[in-house]
């Protein structure tokens, strides 16, 4: 039997009986809920970022304070991915002399912001909204759903596929010419989305054209960088699936991604996620905003809102989660907009970013493990819950979006002997560190769940007295993945190769 204690922190108000009536009406059914950890472990979470731009995709030019300020193990939200445009704008023949301001768009732009990035440690990558116009079949790297484009659909002609790839060279090349080393680069921004703006329409036929049969032009032995797919609007699996289920397709792509937009993260990502795993691709993430079209800064509940979507993501198989704009009044860092103050100023985080640090300083590098809750949870729940293992450490993240503050009973895995409650509760209140504490080691406890709050329980795991127990995996799952030292994706392996484990280790090896 679970051996179980309570821990009170005195600065926390307990539930009080007048709060049990209440409970049933916000889909809380119990003044305690019991999560129970597993050790079955699922995807091992590279980390969060957000894209490098504001204000109608501008990058920030010289100003890299939002990166400092969010990027990097010693900064307060500890971001370690990066997103940047790929633009189309050049000029004739390549000519990097060339590349220079015309636009906001030009690569020059967003190189501070990637070398600062860069220096923290963090991992960068390159999505086009457009190829060149020249490759298109509208001519222009608009997308075409304008009177003044002629509602003319811009896809990339069929005679200019074999120019794709090469292109994305020249963008790797210009990048690491200019101290940049570019890690990974996809396909498309919303291939399924007819714009007016720069963009290029893709059907999921036509990506495994380009992927299968041109792919290998792209010079993974020059800038070690990683394909990404293109990423659908709201991470339609027919676009991933189809690169997957084709075996020469599947060796070139090494991340699936889409966007959330109309999809909530427990459908079609979750439903994508699955061939992912099978074969050992990353699942990321790269594109979601929550609240922007408030005329004013969220509110407290918007932001447990965008702490669900981050939970969900978690649940649904994700490895990277790439929030939209890193500078807006609904995203980390504050723009100066008069209009949106007080709470806005330019150059500070915001509690959004204090929220996405409960999982980017936390789960980043972590593996998730199952867990099981007493009351229902799933897309906006009232309650959601996920657990992950780092190292020695065991995480669970709660998150209670009620007025009525609650015991957590926590059943883990292992038996742990200390633990840290990080606690969100509202946006004057957004990084307080409680001590949880264990007098001796146990396997079960009940911790404080506040109202309307986020919160992160870090406990240390007990080796001494209980050792951690073989890994459980879902039984579908890979249990480790080739590649060759190009890094691509092998599934008959022979030679040399690099064999990845699902925990995120890998070796070198040589396959009879």
């Amino acid at each position: 039997m679970n051996k179980f204690i309570t821990v009170t922190n005195p600065t926390l108000r307990r539930l009080s009986a007048a709060f049990l009536a209440l409970a049933a009406v916000t889909a809380i059914e119990a003044a305690t809920i019991t999560v129970t950890v597993k050790d079955i472990r699922y995807q091992t979470v590279t980390g969060f970022g957000a894209a490098a731009c504001d204000g109608a995709m501008c990058p920030f030019g010289t100003d890299t304070q939002p990166v400092r300020l969010l990027y990097g193990p010693a900064s307060k939200i500890g971001l370690n991915i990066m997103r940047m445009e790929i633009s189309p704008n050049f000029k004739g023949d390549i000519s990097f002399a060339d590349v220079g301001w015309d636009t906001p768009y030009d690569w020059k732009g967003s190189l501070p912001c990637a070398k600062e990035a860069k220096k923290r440690g963090a991992i960068v990558f390159g999505t086009p909204w457009s190829p060149p116009g020249e490759y298109k079949t509208n001519g222009t790297a608009q997308g075409g759903n304008s009177e003044s484009q002629g509602y003319k659909r811009g896809e990339l002609r069929k005679d200019c596929y074999d120019k794709f790839f090469p292109w994305l060279n020249t963008f790797l090349d210009y990048m690491k010419k200019n101290g940049v080393d570019v890690d990974a680069v996809s396909i498309q921004n919303e291939p399924d989305w007819w714009v007016n703006y720069s963009g290029c329409l893709y059907s999921p036929e036509q990506q495994l054209d380009l992927v299968k049969n041109h792919a290998d032009a792209l010079d993974r032995e020059t800038y070690g960088v990683r394909l990404i797919s293109a990423e659908p609007l709201g991470f339609d699996p027919k676009y991933s699936n189809m690169l997957l289920n084709d075996p020469q397709a599947r060796k070139h792509i090494d991340i699936i991604a889409g966007h959330l937009y109309g999809h909530p993260p427990l459908v079609n990502m979750k439903n994508a996620a699955v061939l992912a795993a099978k074969y050992g691709k990353e699942v990321w993430m790269t594109e979601h905003s929550v609240s922007d079209n408030l005329n004013r800064l969220p509110d407290w509940h918007e932001q447990l809102i965008f702490a669900e979507e981050l939970n969900e993501c978690m649940l649904a198989g994700c490895t990277g989660y790439i929030y939209w704009y890193m500078r807006a009044h609904w995203a980390f860092v504050g723009t100066g907009e008069t209009k949106y103050n007080p709470g806005n100023a330019k150059n500070t985080l915001l509690p959004r970013a204090y929220v996405m640090s409960h999982f980017s300083k936390h789960v980043t590098g972590s593996t998730r493990l199952e867990t099981l809750s007493s009351v229902a949870t799933g897309t906006n729940s009232a309650f959601e819950t996920s657990a992950y293992i780092k190292g020695d450490s065991l995480i669970v993240m709660a998150i209670d979006t009620t007025k009525n503050a609650l015991d957590l009973k926590l059943q883990l895995p292992f038996k742990v002997k200390s633990g840290t409650h990080l606690l969100s509760t509202a946006n004057d209140n957004l990084c307080q560190e409680l001590p949880i504490e264990i007098n001796e080691p146990v396997d079960g406890l009940t911790v404080d769940l506040p109202a309307r709050s986020l919160n992160t329980y870090i406990f240390i795991i007990d080796k001494g007295s209980t050792a951690i127990k073989e890994v459980q995996r879902e039984k579908d799952a890979v249990t480790s993945v080739y590649y060759d030292l190009h890094g691509r994706r092998i599934d008959n392996p022979h030679g040399i190769c690099i064999e990845r484990f699902a925990d995120g280790t890998s070796r070198k090896v040589i396959v009879e």
